[in-house]
């Protein structure tokens, strides 16, 4: 039994948790609640008491006994945990499979709709009806063997997409550049370059020893002026986990994809659909692929031009043409031309605690909370941090602990690369019992080093903002039925609504003029600096459209065109998608899919346009508080009433069309861009 709670909901005890006692302790708890589902399957008269609100207690139990050991498993990666972990899969996988195809539980489930309909509230209906569409999706109604084949194929891909992240882990791992030569350190942050010496002496190598971690490869490619430099952290940062680059073979994902891709069509078919993308937005805002493909494409037609024309521009400043490694370092020269302004330079006014002070500020004018952190919790490493949320709202919850999260800023290995909220422990309020919503949020800054704090650059800010607006989304949730609050029953193409939302406010002079202060002298950010900061917003913003166009047509072709006689067409695609809408060359070993982790991996199969989608929602959204005043707390207010408390208790486009009062408008995004005609 975890001795630490906030406000009565036990919080995972991460000093407890040993790799060898994971699989026991889920087999167990499996065992047990296929029991209690039995008996919930021969419910003689079931309602939505009896039946749904015991079967939302067993998912939620299960959801935050696994969530801590997902959690462990991509900041704190080991062997011992990785076999544990894989081990549960299946058994997971098979759980949730039989509960979807539950005949008598889809049965229960029906009958309940057809006879408690007038005495149930908006949310529970919406909680029935979200269970009916899994129970379609899972096919329910399909004969056994069909069934059976289809739970297979779940299964299967489970722990493919468990491997294709290893396989990325791993070779980021196994790589690292020796340098012996000053020569080659030229323009890299020296802190960057003082953990490479250290890496080095640890191994006992003379000079310089650097690792592929995130904030080393993004410093790498914007300021090393050593092109030799560039170029090995482009090869082995493109060629992760492929058969090209300096791993070779040695974690291919080349398999893994074709096999997730061969497998998601298969059980898209056992289901009827076409696809997998058509499965896929089976619950999402999008009506059809037709209308993906129309939205991606005229947000191409846009964008394209503005895209060459800073590319042009790009290769003029540069003097030649340029190679993919040359982009960014090149870019990032430009930009302090035009606006006499770096990243790096930024960093000293953005330490850690800084922006996390204006963070929390932000959310607490807007939505009259209070932010605290928290000693005492038991945690998982040394860098990890936890906060309660306080008050907030008009539900009657005052002053009380609302919600808590971990907080994880800071790259090192055996951490998987990116930046993600997850889910903690979801909220829970029926039956006399009440959870609280807490959440995980991870990122990949680099760490701080010399006495000095974590120094983040502006784009980690944004970074920052965008993943705490999937928390707020998480964690301010009203609805007490697990299934459907905070992102859960969230049409996929809407949960980026809030963290797109909230990015817009660390681009508002009224933050940076509290946040973004001298990690030394405490000093603002000179006017001049924050004026052009501001004026380079849209910098680029038409290759910037463009590359995630690139990424969502590829991702949704990949799965809307899937045919089994002619196989995956990884390359193919690909090298269509880029004639389509890429601006710029791309070396041939490029293997950017072997590493594409948020669709091979994590939820955004035949998803990824939603980034684009919900952008052009988050940019009208905010285009409210622009008219009203952006800490008015009367727009606040509704917006928190309408979309954040909301989760999935509503359909996306209602709950927008409730907060805006008419349908999303894409020329907000393209104003904020500066992509309007």
């Amino acid at each position: 039994m975890n001795d630490a709670h906030i406000a009565g909901t036990a919080l995972p005890a991460f000093d407890r948790i040993r790799a060898g006692d994971v699989e026991p302790a889920i087999r167990t708890l499996l065992e047990r609640s296929r029991g209690e589902v039995a008996t919930l399957e021969s419910q003689p008269h079931p309602t939505f008491e009896n039946t749904v609100l015991p079967l939302e207690q067993l998912s939620h139990r299960l959801s935050r006994t696994w969530s801590p050991i997902s959690h462990l498993n991509g900041v704190l990666n080991s062997d011992e945990l990785r076999a544990s972990y894989n081990a549960c899969l299946p058994l997971l996988s098979n759980y949730w499979t039989d509960l979807a195809q539950s005949e008598p539980l889809y049965r229960a489930y029906r009958a309940i709709a057809a006879s408690e309909s007038g005495h149930l509230d908006p949310a529970q209906r919406r909680v029935i009806e979200r269970a009916l569409e899994d129970f379609r999706l899972a096919g329910v109604g399909l004969p056994q063997e069909r069934k059976e084949r289809y739970k297979a194929v779940v299964q299967e891909l489970a722990l493919l997409g468990a491997k294709f992240e290893e396989n990325v882990l791993d070779s980021m791992n196994a790589w690292t550049r020796h340098v012996t030569e000053e020569a080659e350190l030229s323009g890299i942050n020296p802190v960057i370059v003082a953990q490479a010496k250290a890496r080095a002496q640890e191994k006992n190598l003379p000079g310089w020893l650097f690792a592929l971690e995130q904030p080393a490869y993004v410093a790498v490619m914007t300021d090393a002026d050593s092109v030799a430099m560039r170029r090995d952290f482009y090869e082995a940062w493109s060629t992760r986990a492929s058969d090209r680059g300096p791993s070779a073979g040695q974690f291919d994902n080349t398999g893994v994809m074709q096999k997730i891709l061969e497998l998601r069509h298969e059980a898209a078919r056992l289901l009827d659909f076409p696809n997998y993308a058509a499965y896929a937005l089976a619950t999402r805002m999008a009506p059809s692929s037709q209308a993906v493909f129309d939205f991606l494409r005229e947000l191409a037609r846009v964008a394209r031009p503005a895209a060459q024309r800073e590319f042009s521009e790009l290769e003029t400043f540069a003097g030649r043409k340029l190679d993919a490694w040359d982009v960014s370092y090149y870019a990032e020269k430009l930009q302090a031309t035009l606006f006499s302004i770096t990243q790096e330079e930024l960093r000293p006014y953005f330490p850690l605690p800084r922006v996390l002070e204006g963070l929390f500020s932000v959310a607490e004018k807007l939505f009259g909370v209070k932010i605290v952190e928290r000693t005492g919790v038991p945690l998982y490493h040394a860098d990890a941090r936890f906060f309660e949320i306080q008050g907030g709202g008009s539900d009657g919850e005052g002053g009380a602990v609302r919600a808590g999260f971990y907080l994880d800023a800071c790259a090192r290995p055996k951490k998987r690369a990116g930046a993600w909220m997850d889910d903690c422990v979801g909220r829970k309020d029926f039956g006399g019992e009440r959870t609280i919503p807490v959440a995980y949020l991870v990122c990949n800054f680099l760490p701080a080093a010399q006495g000095k704090p974590a120094l983040l650059t502006h784009d980690d800010v944004v970074t920052m903002f965008h993943e705490f607006g999937h928390g707020l989304h998480h964690m301010l949730t009203r609805v007490g039925y697990p299934s459907i609050a905070g992102i859960n029953g969230v049409s996929w193409d809407a949960v980026e609504l809030p963290s797109q939302f909230l990015e817009n406010f660390a681009w508002r002079p009224e933050v940076l003029a509290t946040m973004a202060r001298h990690f030394e002298t405490g000093a603002p950010l000179p006017a001049d600096k924050q004026a052009k900061l501001l004026g380079s917003r849209a910098f680029h913003a038409g290759l910037a459209t463009m590359r995630q166009l690139e990424f969502a047509l590829f991702d949704f072709r990949l799965h809307a065109e899937y045919d089994p006689a002619r196989g995956p067409r990884v390359a193919e695609i690909l090298a269509e998608v880029r004639a389509e809408a890429g601006v710029f060359a791309l070396p041939e070993w490029n293997r950017f899919p072997h590493n594409f982790g948020h669709i091979f991996a994590g939820g955004y199969a035949a998803g990824y346009y939603s980034y684009k989608w919900a952008e052009v929602l988050a940019a009208d959204a905010f285009s409210a508080f622009e008219e009203h005043g952006v800490f008015d707390r009367g727009v606040a207010q509704r917006f928190l009433d309408c979309i954040l408390s909301q989760g999935g208790s509503k359909r996306a486009l209602d709950a927008f069309v409730d907060f805006r009062g008419r349908p999303p408008d894409v020329n907000a995004l393209l104003r904020q861009q500066g992509l309007a005609g």
